[in-house]
């Protein structure tokens, strides 16, 4: 054994050395923090002027967990994301004490109890609702809140196998993005969307155009399409995903080389105005038999006023069985911050917009609305519903039900929690068995919170909400009736006649 004095002798050396590599590397860093031109704080302070940028990368992490108030956060609250954890874990949605949400603010959605709610056993579950009826294969959607469009690249292996399992096990559907299908979201018999994106993966041909064989044969796999117009983080441009991420598996499964960037053009190059997109609408459906729809982020009420105006002129056979209504608001793996901040408008103008348009011209029976962008809890699902939506879907909540900890690295493939990021040491992280589970008990909880909040109201389920039913503050003490903000519309003369016309 060697003794005590040698021992100690090492330990010196050993603290010299280490001493002597880091006085190196100061020295390292000096002269390059004083030759450098880029950075002036680098320049003039060297070495300790790197902490800034340091200090600057972490502010926002240690803003998250230390300092930021539970309901300030963005662009997702503590509050709403502890929501989301607990019911993903089955530990319900219960609260003591009080509610931290200031329901004095402007603009918060206050739901109408009654005075006399429902019984226990005079409570109903919402029936499920078709999605078009007059195709040869109709959908029947067993419930209102689903899963959203996150496609296989962006997300990882093991977080599209969790999410197909969790939504099979819940009932929902599970739409694909625009990444094209794999055998992971088809693994475990979920009720699949397929959405076509403006590059056309898994469904195109060597040129990018439609290739009516692959539809077909995709059509035999899944429930419905959805054409993506746009999404409401990024209106006006398309999918980017890096080169790295481009395996060899999501290659084929999108019809690209591998290790090349993928990049969707900004819009369908065959879709330039209202009746190009009714006629790819019309042939998709021709082909495969099911449901087509389309989802987008509107800006303006002109375009579902001339979309409706398009159908009436070419006939109900051409109408969408569904519309997407994604709010400025929502979110993306990546996309310009300008695009983010500042286009398209929000879900809560955008949808009542559709909705009262689709009414206006006699197409509200016809036509399914399904309202996205930040609805991740019982009660923002709840208010869509009362809005006029038929369903509501959302991505970030299941994000947040796999174990999503928005640490905003969705574009980098760092993701710690191994949702967004193809790097295995990270993927590891995601058990699919425990996050499936998860996923399966957060959809549970929400479309069951729509009902209890339906029973508050004193209706039977929450297929029998209406605007009455809800109030929007409109400053501390004063509210008033979603109802009133946005009054019943009823059909024109001239689009009952036009209906009548084309049926």
């Amino acid at each position: 054994m060697m003794p005590m004095e040698n021992i100690a002798d090492w330990i010196v050396i050993g603290i010299a050395v280490l001493a002597a590599i880091a006085l190196l590397v100061i020295i390292v860093m000096y002269i390059q923090d004083v030759s450098q031109t880029s950075h002036a704080i680098r320049r003039n302070y060297p070495v300790i002027g790197r902490l800034r940028y340091r200090f600057e990368s972490l502010g926002e992490y240690f803003r998250q967990y230390f300092f930021a108030h539970d309901r300030q956060e963005q662009p997702f609250n503590r509050a709403s994301r502890a929501w989301v954890y607990r019911t993903a874990k089955g530990l319900g949605g219960l609260v003591g004490f009080g509610s931290t949400n200031n329901i004095q603010d402007s603009g918060s959605v206050i739901f109408v109890n009654s005075s006399f709610p429902l019984l226990e056993e005079e409570k109903t579950e919402p029936p499920p609702k078709v999605i078009g009826p007059l195709c040869r294969y109709p959908f029947e959607a067993k419930n209102r809140f689903n899963l959203s469009g996150m496609s296989y690249g962006a997300i990882s292996k093991p977080a599209v196998r969790a999410l197909a399992k969790g939504a099979a096990e819940a009932g929902i559907w599970m739409n694909t993005g625009e990444g094209g299908i794999s055998p992971y979201h088809e693994e475990f018999g979920t009720d699949i969307i397929y959405q076509i994106g403006t590059a056309k993966y898994g469904v195109r041909d060597q040129d990018g155009n439609l290739d009516p064989e692959k539809l077909k044969a995709v059509g035999k796999r899944v429930k419905a399409f959805e054409i993506k117009l746009s999404q409401g983080a990024k209106p006006g441009r398309g999918g980017v995903l890096p080169a790295k991420k481009v395996t060899a598996e999501i290659a084929a499964i999108r019809g690209i080389k591998e290790g090349e960037i993928s990049s969707s053009p900004n819009r369908h190059r065959d879709i330039t105005n209202c009746d190009d997109l009714l006629m790819m609408i019309h042939t998709i459906r021709e082909l495969t038999g099911r449901p087509v729809g389309f989802k987008a982020v509107f800006g303006s009420e002109h375009f579902p006023q001339e979309l409706c105006e398009a159908i009436h002129r070419k006939g109900m056979e051409f109408a969408p069985d569904f519309i997407t209504v994604d709010g400025g608001e929502g979110g993306t793996g990546a996309a310009p911050q300008v695009l983010i901040d500042h286009v398209g408008l929000s879900l809560k103008e955008s949808l009542p917009i559709v909705v009262d348009t689709l009414c206006k011209y006699n197409l509200r029976d016809r036509i399914r609305v399904i309202a996205s962008g930040k609805l991740v809890t019982s009660g923002n699902v709840a208010w869509a519903l009362c809005m006029g939506a038929d369903f509501a879907v959302s991505a970030r909540g299941f994000m947040f039900s796999l174990g999503c900890i928005q640490s905003l690295q969705c574009h980098l493939d760092t993701c710690p929690t191994g949702i967004t990021t193809h790097n295995k040491r990270f993927q590891k992280g995601l058990v699919v068995h425990d996050k499936a589970e998860r996923v399966a008990k957060y959809a549970h909880w929400v479309n069951h919170e729509i009902n209890v909040i339906a029973h508050s109201c004193g209706l039977k389920n929450a297929g029998e909400f209406t605007r009455k039913h809800v109030r929007i503050l409109q400053k501390p003490g004063q509210s008033i009736s979603l109802e009133q903000l946005y009054p019943e519309v009823t059909a024109s003369p001239l689009s009952k006649e036009s209906k009548k016309r084309s049926a």
